[in-house]
């Protein structure tokens, strides 16, 4: 060692985690001597396991040391510290990734600087504070119960992964991983284990084991090792062996085979056959999980899987269910209400979706969501409490944070998304069913619109999670001084989001997906009169195998839940779409509370210009869907017609001629054109509005009442003759009310002016053949959005959103919805070359 040491010319040796059994010699003899990186505050555990105790002693700082070596055991002078604050359910792995192994490569460069410029200190060790412990080992990992519970969890996190803390178990012995602290009062739900030892028996929980301490609190392990090796969730003690075996396809067979394959160590591999009796070791068990992933890229496989299903069968079968996206099923535990209805049986969760379980509101409260066919009772959903969202916001924080979604590499949040959408599809005559009873949207629009474009806009985005690119940027000191300037996307954290009733798995969709794409994590409120397909997207989030904590489902009044939302420090980013009114005061609370970005789709009363050269047919057909399509619940819906004076007669016989022809009726019933409005109170404002158009003197041409039959259904309507001072005219109805106003032959601006006086822009239409009219027209709205000889056409890729008081920023379109969950980081970096001979 000492001739290769100076065949090298070191100025300096720079010994990570090195002190002992290292000749003095060789410690020497580099002009500037040897520096050490050690794991811990020196002097306070000097020796092998310095973070195992650092944990163990339940340190609440931690950090590392970088000293000049000498030849005592971590005693010599200090050239510099660096401190962090240790996280209650921190391990070694955890707090060595988060700020050990990074800040530890940043202090020893600096280490190195320091002593390349001559400005490198030496401060000698106190002893006073300092202490060794032994190394550990699996020997001496064996836990104390007689003390409090805390000093359990440090015990266990401490010796995590590596040796691992353990005790006899039903007379063998059992090692204990992933601890963590929980409240005074977990759930008695559970069979109890006895411990030998230990003051009270532990409880097998869906969640994992429940220990106590000699203190009566309590802790959580979540995963479980015998003595052979085999690791299992500590919720599944009692029931190992007992899930029935998958039958595979004869593609999964094929893939069996290429795996058998891979254990090229085992002379013959059966089913039975075992990985780690065969001889495998650790780092079999790494190559292993690596030619998976090769041979099949969808599959999200951990180290620890191996462990969880050490024989070829159990390991064959766990890949396959991550495959389908089943392996989650026997965790979520679901209450369903069943109800057979359309042909079919459907399930829908009715509580709260919180850290990927369902769980009741505080103090159990509830209320009933109610079919609009009818008018009766769905079922009872969980009404959320502010102290519900707490829980949830704390829940995607921590995901956010400290959890597995936060470190994910995107190309495999990419593959969830995926899997979502496939799973949404499988489930999309379900979904549909959901959405017709809960929002009385006609069965086939809820088919392909609800449902079909909520797939879709969850493969679009899912395409992007790995295509959010930075930029370099060329500044004056880039040469000759070596700096580079280079911006980040980076997600903004927990992002809230408050969505309305018309299209309540769409309009999830629409915002979920762009923040769940860009890394974010999601707290949502859906509207109170429809928070099913909402609860159950959140089901199917956990079949794709979605962490806990990314997504959570809050139903729940706007006064309590939306508000607090809004005013939560937590919350970092806010997405709502609802009325103008609602609207103003969310951007007031986010500006005051934490100056969160907001993003706002409000009302509108948006116009559709007819002139007398268009395409007639087609101005009907669409001049009709404009304001009939979802029974006029539609945000973009023509709030008022313009139709040429030569020929407004002519179109408004055309347009009543379409109306009486809507079938309006049950909307699973595959005729129906025209289902019930959402729920009672908007049925009565619409025969309000109604009436308020009659008594201005506006002409009721057809419909303007309720429909004499159970549930919430309004005639399709039609007025003619609107003045433009009217109430009808300038407000929205946000119901299949058509308003149809006439204007001078040929009078462009004059018809423009009048369009545009509204404090909306969220959308507009004009039907001409004049393709020179058209363009003229279309770039004088103004609207968020322009549709030209078409209306209601929205897809994924295209940005949607309005300005003025239909409020900012765009829903769909990667640059615009995406990016704005993101936040700009701009790095200025200078480029440092160490020599070479500073380091050996």
């Amino acid at each position: 060692m000492r001739c290769q040491c100076s065949s090298f010319h070191a100025g300096l040796n720079v010994l990570p985690f090195c002190s002992q059994f290292i000749p003095m010699d060789v410690i020497d003899h580099p002009k500037h001597g040897s520096i050490i990186y050690h794991p811990s505050l020196l002097p306070r555990h000097r020796g092998a396991s310095a973070i195992n105790w650092t944990l163990i002693h339940g340190d609440k700082k931690g950090g590392f040391t970088v000293f000049w070596a000498d030849d005592g055991l971590d005693t010599g002078p200090i050239l510099l510290q660096r401190e962090c604050d240790v996280e209650p359910d921190d391990t070694v792995n955890s707090i060595y990734k988060r700020f050990l192994f990074p800040e530890g490569v940043k202090g020893t460069v600096e280490a190195v600087r320091m002593i390349a410029a001559g400005t490198a200190l030496k401060i000698i060790q106190p002893e006073e504070g300092a202490t060794y412990e032994c190394i550990q080992k699996k020997d001496n990992a064996k836990i104390d119960w007689n003390q409090p519970a805390e000093a359990i969890h440090n015990w266990i996190r401490g010796n995590d992964k590596v040796p691992g803390a353990w005790a006899e178990v039903d007379g063998q012995k059992l090692t204990f991983y992933g601890s963590t602290l929980v409240d005074n009062n977990p759930s008695t739900k559970g069979q109890p284990l006895e411990i030998p030892g230990a003051g009270r028996p532990g409880l097998v929980t869906k969640a994992g084991l429940v220990l106590f301490g000699n203190d009566d609190k309590a802790l959580l392990v979540r995963n479980l090792q015998f003595e052979d090796g085999k690791m299992i969730s500590a919720g599944q003690y009692f029931s190992m062996g007992s899930s029935a075996a998958v039958e595979l396809t004869e593609e999964e067979k094929a893939f069996a085979a290429v795996w058998k394959s891979i254990l090229t160590n085992v002379e013959q591999v059966e089913d039975s056959t075992d990985f780690f009796k065969s001889g495998a070791a650790s780092m079999d068990v790494v190559r292993l999980v690596e030619e998976v992933k090769l041979r099949a890229s969808d599959l999200q496989l951990q180290n620890e899987d191996v462990y969880m299903a050490t024989t070829f069968q159990e390991f064959i079968q766990m890949c396959v269910r991550k495959l389908r996206g089943e392996d989650g099923e026997e965790e979520l535990v679901v209450d369903y209400v069943e109800k057979n209805v359309n042909n079919m049986t459907i399930r829908m969760p009715h509580q709260l979706f919180i850290n990927g379980e369902y769980v009741d509101a505080e103090g159990g409260k509830t209320y009933k969501t109610i079919n609009p066919t009818d008018g009766e009772p769905i079922c009872d959903v969980s009404l959320a409490q502010i102290s519900d969202v707490e829980k949830a916001v704390s829940a995607a924080k921590e995901a956010f944070d400290e959890g597995e979604w936060g470190k994910m590499n995107p190309r495999d949040r990419g593959r969830l998304m995926y899997r979502l959408a496939d799973l949404m599809e499988q489930h999309q005559e379900e979904l549909a069913t959901i959405e017709s009873i809960d929002s009385g949207a006609v069965y086939t629009l809820a088919l392909k619109t609800h449902v079909g474009m909520s797939i879709q806009t969850f493969r679009y985005f899912a395409g992007w999670c790995d295509k959010i690119q930075g930029c370099t940027i060329p500044i004056n000191q880039a040469r000759p001084n070596r700096n580079i300037t280079f911006t980040k996307k980076e997600p903004v954290g927990v992002c809230a989001i408050v969505i309305p009733w018309n299209y309540p798995l769409m309009m999830l969709a629409w915002k979920t997906a762009a923040c769940l794409a860009a890394g974010n994590t999601v707290v949502l409120k859906p509207a109170q009169v429809t928070p099913l397909t909402a609860l159950k997207f959140a089901e199917l989030t956990v079949r794709a195998g979605f962490p806990k904590g990314v997504v959570n489902i809050l139903p729940g009044s706007g006064f309590l839940v939306g508000q607090r939302l809004s005013d939560h420090p937590d919350i970092r980013k806010l997405g709502f779409t609802g009325s103008t009114e609602i609207g103003k005061q969310i951007m007031k609370s986010c500006a005051v509370s934490n100056v969160k970005k907001v993003s706002l789709e409000l009302g509108g009363k948006s116009p559709l210009i007819i002139f007398s050269d268009c395409d007639l047919d087609k101005a009907v057909r669409m001049g009709m869907s404009s304001v009939f399509f979802n029974k006029g619940e539609n945000c973009i819906a023509a709030g008022r017609l313009f139709v040429e004076e030569s020929l407004h007669d002519t179109f408004v016989q055309r347009v009543v001629e379409e109306v009486k022809k809507m079938r309006i009726g049950d909307p699973l019933d595959r005729s129906t054109d025209h289902g019930p409005q959402n729920h009672k109170a908007h049925m009565d404002k619409l025969v309000e509005y109604a009436n308020t158009g009659v008594k201005e003197g506006a002409k009721l041409i057809c419909g303007g009442k309720q429909v004499g039959r159970p549930g919430f259904f309004f005639e399709p309507t039609v007025f003619t003759n609107v003045q433009d001072n009217m109430f009808i005219a300038k407000e929205e109805s946000f119901g299949p009310i058509m308003i149809i106003s006439k204007f001078k032959n040929g009078d462009v601006d004059g018809v423009l002016k009048r369009a545009n006086d509204t404090e909306f822009g969220l959308a507009s239409g004009v039907f001409t053949r004049d393709i020179s009219k058209a363009l003229y027209v279309s770039e004088k709205l103004k609207a968020g959005t322009v549709f030209v000889n078409t209306y209601n056409k929205t897809d994924v890729a295209a940005p949607f959103g309005g300005f003025k008081q239909s409020g900012f920023g765009k829903d769909l379109g990667m640059k615009d919805s995406a990016h704005a969950c993101l936040i700009n980081v701009v790095l200025f970096i200078y480029l440092f070359i160490l020599p070479v001979s500073c380091i050996t």
